[in-house]
């Protein structure tokens, strides 16, 4: 799989993830995302992010070897500009940010 393909996978896992989260769930201060079930959100290897419209004829394919992306997911671009994920809880007890400021 090139890196391209693979970088449309995970930003697709990305997209479903999301969507499957309820909207009540969110946090003080946090915006949701606005994903479609029918665009493919790439990252490449360059750190530039694209959108791409989906088609239903290569589905199988895209699907092969790609993996849900568990719940308690947050993902960040580090200082180095690299696109991490960390599993886990992200929130504290009171619903707060648990990286934010202050």
């Amino acid at each position: 799989m090139t890196v391209r393909a693979f970088t449309i996978v995970g930003v697709a896992m990305l997209a479903s993830a999301a969507l499957a989260m309820p909207a009540h769930a969110q946090t003080p201060g946090a915006a949701p995302w606005v994903l479609s079930p029918d665009m493919g959100y790439g990252y490449d290897a360059s750190g530039k992010t694209f959108t791409y419209k989906m088609g239903t004829n290569n589905a199988k394919f895209l699907l092969k070897g790609a993996k849900k992306v568990p719940k308690n997911t947050l993902f960040f671009i580090g200082e180095n500009g690299q696109l991490y994920m960390r599993s886990g809880p992200f929130l504290e007890e009171d619903g707060r940010f648990k990286f934010g400021p202050g």
